[in-house]
C-alpha cells in the first residue's frame, strides 16, 4: 500500500527594516543603515567610514527620539505580532502543511543572516519571501532580497512577492483607518494627507525605481475605496523623512501641513507606505509634525494608525503567500508596476531569462 505524501514544510520570511532594541544599539543600527549601498551608493572604501561618521554624529539625537518611545523601537514587537497572526491564518488555510513565519530585519536583529540560518535549520520544502513594504523600492525590498539571496543556502523552492500596492486587504485596512479618523474629525473641512517615506528623486528618474508610481497606485486605490461610501474627499500625497542636500520626492510632509494651515483645513494624516508603528510614525508624524500643525493653526490634526494586525491586512498577506506558492520567481500580488521601470525585479527577471 502506498504511503500518503507528508505535508509541505513552508517557510514565510517577512522582510522589514528593523530598529534598535535600546539606547546602546542605536549607533550600530544607524551604522548598518548608512553602510548599505542601497542607501549610500558609494564604494565601500568610502561608504563605510562615512557610515561610521554619520552614525556617530546622529547617535545622540536619535537616542533622544527613541527615548520618546521608551528607549528603543517598537518595530520588532509589532512585526512579531504580525508574524504570529499570519502564521495562524496560514496554518488554518493550509491545514495539511506545516507553516512557519520568520522575520528578517535588514539593519538590526534578527538580521537577515541570522534568519537565513534559522530557515535552513527548519528545512523547508517551500520558501515565500514576503516584504512588509507594500510598494517596491531599491532602498527597501531590493536591498533585503539582495542580502537574502547572498546569504540563504538552505533547502526549498523559493519565490518572491515583490510588492502589493493594490492588494485588497491592504487598501481596505488603510481605508478603514482613515474613515474612522474622518468621522472623528467632525464636519469641518479636513484634508487627508497620505505621507510616504521619501527617497531621492534621482532614484526614480535615473535608476528607474518604481516606488513613486506604486505609492500613487496605493493612494488612488484607497481614495476610491473611501469615496465609494463618503463621496469626494480633499486629499494630497506627500513625502516625509527627507535628509541631506539632494532633491527628494515632494512635496514634503511639512510643506503639505503648512499648506493645509494656509488653506484653513484640518488634517487626517496616514502612513501610506508603512504597515507598522515605529519612529517615523510615533515620533515624526505624531510629535514633530503634530507640533508643526499646531504652530500653523491646523486643527484638527489626526493620525490614522498603521495597519498593524488589522485582520483584513493579515488576510491580504496570507492571500499573497498562497498565491506565491503556485508559482516560482518574482511577481507582485495583484497589480504591480504599470510603467516599464528599470529597477522592477520582474522586468529584470524576464530580461535574464
Amino acid at each position: 500500500m502506498t504511503q500518503p505524501l507528508s505535508g509541505r514544510r513552508i517557510a514565510v520570511v517577512l522582510f522589514n527594516l528593523g530598529g534598535p532594541d535600546d539606547q546602546a544599539s542605536v549607533k550600530p543600527f544607524l551604522f548598518n543603515l548608512f553602510n548599505d549601498p542601497a542607501i549610500i551608493g558609494l564604494p565601500g572604501i568610502v561608504r563605510t567610514p562615512l557610515a561610521k561618521l554619520i552614525s556617530s554624529r546622529r547617535e545622540a539625537s536619535a537616542q533622544a527620539n527613541y527615548a520618546l518611545m521608551g528607549g528603543g523601537s517598537p518595530l520588532l514587537p509589532g512585526t512579531r505580532l504580525q508574524a504570529e497572526a499570519l502564521e495562524a491564518v496560514l496554518n488554518a488555510r493550509l491545514a495539511g502543511d506545516e507553516v512557519r513565519v520568520f522575520i528578517a530585519m535588514r539593519y538590526w536583529h534578527p538580521l537577515t543572516e541570522e534568519t537565513a540560518a534559522d530557515v535552513a535549520a527548519f528545512g523547508p520544502d517551500e520558501v515565500v519571501l514576503l516584504p512588509l513594504y507594500p510598494q517596491f523600492s531599491t532602498t527597501t525590498t531590493q536591498s533585503s532580497l539582495k542580502i537574502w539571496n547572498e546569504t540563504y543556502a538552505g533547502s526549498g523552492v523559493s519565490r518572491t512577492v515583490c510588492c502589493y500596492p493594490r492588494a485588497d486587504g491592504w487598501v481596505e485596512a488603510q481605508a478603514q483607518a482613515i474613515t474612522s479618523k474622518l468621522d472623528e474629525a467632525g464636519d469641518g473641512p479636513v484634508r487627508v494627507l497620505f505621507s510616504a517615506h521619501g527617497i531621492p528623486e534621482k532614484l526614480v528618474t535615473g535608476k528607474g525605481d518604481p516606488y513613486q508610481e506604486q505609492v500613487e497606485t496605493t493612494v488612488a486605490a484607497v481614495i476610491a475605496a473611501i469615496e465609494r461610501d463618503r463621496g469626494p474627499i480633499d486629499h494630497a500625497l506627500c513625502y516625509q523623512s527627507r535628509v541631506g542636500p539632494m532633491k527628494w520626492l515632494g512635496p514634503s510632509t511639512p510643506e503639505a501641513i503648512e499648506q493645509a494651515g494656509r488653506d484653513g483645513v484640518g488634517v487626517v494624516i496616514t502612513p501610506i507606505a508603512f504597515v507598522s508603528e515605529h519612529i517615523e510614525t510615533l515620533v515624526e508624524l505624531d510629535i514633530e509634525y503634530g507640533e508643526l500643525a499646531h504652530d500653523k493653526g491646523v486643527s484638527p490634526y489626526l493620525r490614522a494608525p498603521a495597519v498593524g494586525t488589522a485582520p483584513v491586512f493579515i488576510e491580504a498577506l496570507a492571500a499573497a503567500t498562497i498565491d506565491a506558492l503556485g508559482r516560482t520567481g518574482v511577481a507582485p500580488f495583484g497589480l504591480g508596476c504599470q510603467a516599464d521601470w528599470k529597477a522592477c525585479p520582474c522586468r529584470n527577471e524576464r530580461s535574464a531569462a
